[in-house]
């Protein structure tokens, strides 16, 4: 600022140009904030299933879509979760057979969840209905899951297949058209180290 010889105050050109360029940067500024949120939600309005409707919509309206569908989304993804929870969660209870056999002796491992206990019982019938010697059972409580191993001596058949019609009706039995084979290490482990024993 500079003062007249009258006294009148006077604004300098170098201020009014300090003033102006202030202004113009705000005004680029805002407009590129603005064209930056244009993009995005152009952006957002492309992610939205019907995205050519809701393009006519006023901004408001087009961002209150957006939410809608994003909390859909996030219920839909619930309950994905939980219905793959629930999927392992009896996966990890099916149960699981183990057949080996050694010549004429047979070892049966077996890990079923608490609602299939009975098919334990339904194995050693089988084996005494195929007329093969149960030597001895092994049983162990883990959790809320038994494992099972049954010592076998099988005796000749006539046809030679007997181990073979007993796996199979074994296997049908346990694991019907989708046979599940596999062990895990601790199954085995509980083999080596029963705890239980129970001779028949």
């Amino acid at each position: 600022m500079i003062a007249s010889s009258g006294g009148t105050i006077m604004e300098s050109s170098s201020g009014r140009s300090n003033l102006s360029s202030t202004k113009t940067e705000r005004k680029v500024s805002e407009k590129n904030r603005r064209n930056q949120m244009k993009t995005l939600y152009s952006k957002l309005n492309s992610l939205l299933p019907d995205k050519e409707s809701t393009e006519k919509q006023p901004l408001p309206d087009q961002i209150d879509e957006a939410i809608s569908y994003i909390k859909t989304l996030e219920e839909k993804l619930e309950k994905t979760k939980e219905k793959k929870e629930s999927l392992t969660f009896a996966t990890s209870k099916s149960p699981k057979l183990k057949i080996q056999e050694t010549g004429s002796a047979l070892e049966i491992v077996f890990t079923s969840g608490l609602d299939n206990q009975f098919l334990f019982y339904e194995i050693i019938s089988i084996l005494h209905e195929e007329g093969v010697e149960v030597v001895s059972a092994n049983s162990q409580a883990l959790g809320d899951s038994f494992f099972h191993v049954v010592h076998a001596q099988m005796k000749e058949s006539a046809d030679g297949l007997g181990a073979a019609r007993v796996t199979g009706r074994l296997n049908r039995l346990i694991n019907g058209s989708t046979c599940e084979i596999e062990l895990d290490s601790e199954l085995w482990d509980f083999v080596n180290h029963p705890e239980t024993n129970l001779e028949f």
